[in-house]
């Protein structure tokens, strides 16, 4: 496998990465933040520990307190974190937490507050050629580039795929 690179800048805050499971959401951020304290709530041991004493979280992050970046992968199966972390980011604001998931509608149906602003929300679509940096298509009648010629950008993540050379 090769690491593709797509165009994504993200916030400098703390923010939520919703996206289709596949999508190189959890990839990307391990590459982007190789020093981040990590819990993947798709570890069914992970799950079970937030889920029965969600107040578990006070305890990992004082534990990382020299960590600069929380990551908490797939938010969506412990929405009770969430006051949590929003509780933290009001009392230090020098943590940045990044939240994955892949479905903001699963989370505000559960009813639960998506920080109230104190997180940015982002997207990742699903990987295509318009996720990454390349030339616009020769027109077949003209051999022109369509669009002007101009690179085609989209904000969304990178992911891993295999390489095909």
């Amino acid at each position: 496998m090769s690491f593709v690179p797509r165009v994504f800048d993200p916030p400098a805050g703390s923010y939520f990465l919703f996206g289709p499971r596949g999508t190189g959401k959890s990839t990307w951020l391990r590459a982007r933040y190789p020093d981040a304290a990590w819990i993947d709530l798709l570890d069914a041991e992970a799950e079970r520990h937030y889920y029965t004493r969600p107040e578990r979280l006070k305890e990992f992050v004082a534990a990382h307190a020299g960590r600069r970046t929380i990551v908490i992968d797939e938010i969506q199966r412990v929405p009770q974190l969430l006051p949590l972390v929003h509780q933290h980011l009001e009392s230090d604001k020098s943590t940045r937490f990044v939240l994955t998931g892949s479905s903001a509608r699963k989370l505000r149906r559960s009813g639960v507050d998506l920080l109230a602003g104190r997180a940015v929300l982002c997207a990742v679509d699903s990987f295509g050629g318009a996720a990454i940096e390349v030339p616009a298509p020769r027109c077949v009648f003209t051999n022109r580039r369509c669009a002007g010629g101009q690179v085609r950008k989209r904000a969304v993540a990178p992911t891993a795929l295999e390489s095909t050379t």
